[in-house]
Formats: C-alpha cells, structure tokens, sequence
C-alpha cells in the first residue's frame, strides 16, 4: 500500500468537495421546505402550504431585487466587507416573505389564486 501525501490530493476531488460544502445550503433549505410541505397533512393543505410558499419566495425575490436599486453608502453596516451584510439582508428577507405571505392582511393574494386554480386536481 503506497501512502501518498497531502499534495496527491487531485484538484477534481477538492472541486467537489468545495461545491459541496457551497450546494449544502441550497439542498438543505430545498429539503426543509420539502418537508414542511409534506407535513401540512392532507393533499389540499399541502397544496395550500405550497402556494403560501411559492408567494413567499416570490416576495423574497422582490425584495431582493428591490434591494439592488438602493443607493448604499461606501461603509455599510459592517465596514467594507459586506459579505455578512448581504448574508444578513438575505435572511431578513426570507423572514420578511415568509411573515408577509402568511398574513392573510399582508399577503399579496398570489397564494390564494394559486390554490384556488389547482384544489380540483388534488382529492
């Protein structure tokens, strides 16, 4: 058996794992919304949870997108590097879609005519 050093790691393999490590958040957070679908209960709540769902991620989006056409001073929040400014941001607006669409006084209604167009075709 040869032992082979650090340096024989091939750069596919750390490519891959760097990618993993960076893909984590995406499947972790496609899982648990996954998840919290599928425990709603029956086909029509979860049918209702999907499209209260659809129309938070679609505020999020908004307010993401909303977000870029502020005009930001040179020094944010945190100094220079805004890289925990913009993660920070992130899941303010994720809370923030996810708060304004499931208040019915807030929400935008995209998940009320989303659920009413589909509830024939769950049982």
């Amino acid at each position: 058996m040869e032992i082979t050093s650090s340096t024989d790691i091939q750069s596919p393999t750390i490519d891959l794992i760097k990618h993993g490590i960076n893909h984590a958040q995406t499947v972790n957070s496609d899982q648990v919304l996954y998840n919290r679908i599928k425990e709603a209960g029956d086909e029509k709540a979860q049918l209702k949870k999907a499209a209260t769902e659809f129309e938070s991620i679609f505020i999020t989006k908004m307010l993401q997108e909303m977000d870029k056409t502020v005009d930001k001073e040179e020094n944010g929040l945190f100094g220079n590097d805004n890289k925990y400014e913009e993660a920070f941001k992130s899941i303010v607006f994720q809370q923030m879609g996810r708060d304004l669409a499931n208040n019915p006084r807030t929400s935008f209604g995209f998940a009320d005519q989303i659920y009413r167009q589909m509830e024939h075709l769950v049982g």
